[in-house]
């Protein structure tokens, strides 16, 4: 009950935190056409000097706000060189002994670390080219965490309909889960094919979303690739915990 009772409390405490600042925020805007057009680099760093009207003040706030993209930029490398690495241990990667391997002493998944903290700075990179290039990246990373939530709230959603058991656990929806499965999964259907749409009418190779083009390449590419050699060499975790809840004295795979 820990868990879920401290997921439910941090959504709805930062929840009413983020609103209260959103409204703090747009009541402090001040000209809009001034913010836009700012030689600060970030609109952001304008808002903060238009509602202090001080240098000191200003420079307070945008360190606040580094010192939180930093905490969860290494954050966010830690989790993906762990998904990284997990996934390379059970062979669901192109070149999945390099990413898999754990450096000796440091018992850390070190070359997943690098990858993953290598992709994120040529990332941060692209807006210094390409401002189109960066929305369609973060466009991307809305609609494939948009997916990842969509495919699970289906594989829950089928079980229940299909009144098939769930796994045991501590905290479950109850009857209520198939209501709010259903819900949930309608609302992210619609949030994810927005995700793909322009931002104007007029479309052209500027003001394309170029998502589309590069959520559905991956995909075919993943799909491509499993069909070709992933299912022959992929293990999932399901089957390694099935295997060891019937084989308790079998040696784990690693």
């Amino acid at each position: 009950m820990v868990i879920p009772a401290a997921m439910m409390w941090a959504i709805g405490i930062n929840g009413i935190l983020g609103f209260v600042m959103l409204l703090t925020f747009c009541f402090t805007l001040g000209d809009i056409d001034s913010i836009l057009t700012t030689n600060l680099g970030f609109p952001f760093i304008q808002v903060f000097f238009n509602s202090t009207e001080s240098y000191t003040g200003t420079t307070i706030l945008v360190v606040i706000v580094l010192v939180t993209i930093t905490s969860s930029a290494i954050s966010t490398i830690g989790t993906a060189s762990r998904q990284l690495w997990s996934f390379a241990r059970d062979n669901g990667l192109p070149f999945s002994p390099f990413f898999a391997r754990v450096q000796p002493g440091w018992n850390i998944p070190l070359r997943a670390v690098l990858v993953s903290l290598g992709v994120n700075v040529v990332l941060s990179m692209i807006n210094i080219g390409s401002s189109v290039a960066l929305n369609a990246i973060t466009a991307l990373m809305v609609s494939s965490l948009l997916s990842s939530y969509m495919v699970s709230t289906m594989c829950l959603l089928c079980k229940r309909l299909r009144g098939e058991p769930l796994p045991e656990s501590r905290w479950t929806l109850g009857r209520f889960g198939i209501y709010i499965n259903t819900v949930a999964l309608m609302f992210l259907v619609v949030i994810w094919i927005f995700t793909f749409f322009p931002i104007t009418t007029n479309v052209n190779s500027t003001t394309m979303n170029w998502n589309v083009l590069m959520y559905f390449g991956v995909m075919i590419f993943a799909a491509v690739y499993y069909m070709i050699w992933g299912r022959h060499v992929y293990v999932g975790p399901v089957a390694l915990i099935k295997r060891d809840l019937r084989y308790p004295n079998e040696e784990r795979f690693r």
